[in-house]
């Protein structure tokens, strides 16, 4: 599989600014099977929930999302603010090209910056089957809680789309090796670059192999994109031979 990640700017509040910015990053960007955006890549991580949030799976965002997996042939994940009966959700897209589309609403909700007190939480951990690939779905601070994130057998890719800003960004480099090196898996981290008015952000968007090292990554505070290969027929044969996944403790989640 060939997975492209996208480290942009994003104009606050500017949804359709954000959406034309994207769009053109993308055009460039080649043949490929996966397009991950960072976190609210359409408005920024605000938390005014009602002045950013688009109708659950009527969006705008959602509608680009579509269109662009369609004309790409590539799936596009990426997290929207949402409204679902009356409550509010920072929920994260994984839209295919035959128009099929999966999410999973972020589970840790960032209590530092109040994302509690304005968006309610995911209960479910969510994994979706693309084109041979098992990827699990995680949004920004979902990185910091590895029992989350477990690999249980049933994936193969981790995907966590950001807002990761720069006064943390050493942390978001080790966290994201280490959920690689734990779960024998490959890591995508999709991190945003820019200001907002409250952070700073470099961005440090990168594609992790099992080993815990990186495939490709941007540069701090570059806005483009990367591309790289995953190769599953490797990772097989490094979980039979190296079965760390079957000697791991097993953790139940209160939900």
């Amino acid at each position: 599989m060939k997975i492209t990640v996208i480290q942009h700017d994003i104009a606050w509040l500017d949804k359709a600014a954000n959406l034309e910015r994207v769009g053109r990053v993308i055009a460039g960007c080649g043949t490929t099977d996966l397009i991950v955006l960072p976190e609210m890549f359409s408005t920024g991580f605000c938390m005014d929930a009602a002045a950013v949030a688009e109708p659950a799976g009527n969006g705008a965002a959602l509608k680009w999302m579509l269109r662009v997996a369609e004309e790409k042939n590539a799936a596009v994940a990426g997290s929207v603010a949402v409204e679902s009966g009356g409550a509010f959700f920072n929920r994260m897209y994984f839209v295919e090209p035959d128009g099929t589309v999966e999410y999973c609403d972020k589970r840790h909700l960032f209590s530092y910056s109040g994302e509690n007190l304005h968006y309610s939480s995911g209960t479910e951990r969510k994994v979706v089957e693309f084109r041979g690939v098992r990827v699990l779905l995680q949004i920004c601070y979902d990185l910091r809680f590895p029992v989350w994130s477990r690999n249980c057998g049933d994936y193969d890719l981790a995907v966590y789309v950001a807002s990761w800003p720069v006064n943390r960004i050493a942390v978001w480099d080790l966290l994201l090796k280490a959920r690689a090196v734990e779960n024998q898996c490959y890591v995508v981290g999709a991190n945003r670059v820019g200001e907002d008015p409250i952070c700073r952000y470099t961005g440090n968007s990168a594609i992790i192999h099992p080993y815990g090292r990186p495939l490709a990554e941007l540069r701090e505070g570059e806005a483009g994109c990367i591309t790289a290969d995953i190769d599953m027929e490797w990772l097989r044969g490094f979980r039979e031979k190296f079965p760390s996944l079957h000697d791991a403790d097993r953790f139940n989640v209160e939900k």
